[in-house]
């Protein structure tokens, strides 16, 4: 495909800033995809449902299009078997992180998209495990306090001032951000679109 054109289906400021990092040219759909799933589901079909639920969104408002592909993602944060999306509140944050510090859990990033010329659908995941450092409760609650964790899966973004809390990761940084762009490189040429 020449002159492709990538079109996101995400609010996520994060995900815009890493989508343009592959060089193509992009345009942002924003859609009203229903983000509930059935709490049985293993984290990587939770993942990819949500964000194929979101591809498709788009794909159903933007129609048939020549050269152009429509990318979602769904981020989730996994530890002891519970889900954890974005905090509700304050309290839900330090609870949270009260959970994940000093422990490992897992980064879950589903990635969903589609070719608008014939609907071709690629869906995948992508799973990075995260080692938080010890904290106290007075550096979670100086954490909250700044409002980075409140519109982030599991209360903290490893790419901002959170980086300050992860010890180490096991896999994919860009799946702990949201958009795990190796991945989507090789999606994107499953469909004809050559990232490099």
């Amino acid at each position: 495909m020449d002159r492709v054109t990538l079109i996101l289906a995400s609010a996520s400021p994060r995900r815009k800033e890493l989508i343009r990092q592959l060089g193509l040219p992009v345009e942002f759909a924003v859609n009203k995809a229903d983000e509930c799933v059935q709490g049985n589901l293993p984290p990587e079909q939770v993942v990819e449902r949500l964000a194929e639920r979101k591809a498709r969104a788009a794909y159903e408002a933007i129609g048939p299009r020549e050269n152009a592909v429509v990318v979602a993602g769904d981020t989730i944060v996994l530890y002891g078997g519970e889900i954890l999306g974005k905090p509700k509140d304050e309290d839900d944050a330090f609870r949270m992180l009260r959970l994940l510090q000093g422990k490992t859990h897992a980064v879950y990033s589903g990635i969903s998209c589609i070719a608008c010329a014939d609907g071709k659908v690629l869906t995948g995941h992508s799973r990075t495990l995260v080692t938080m450092k010890p904290l106290s409760d007075a550096q979670i609650r100086r954490y909250i306090r700044t409002g980075e964790p409140m519109d982030k899966a599991g209360a903290y973004a490893i790419q901002g001032l959170g980086s300050a809390i992860v010890e180490k990761i096991e896999g994919d940084y860009f799946t702990v951000v949201g958009l795990p762009l190796a991945m989507l490189a090789d999606m994107l040429a499953q469909l004809g679109v050559r990232v490099l």
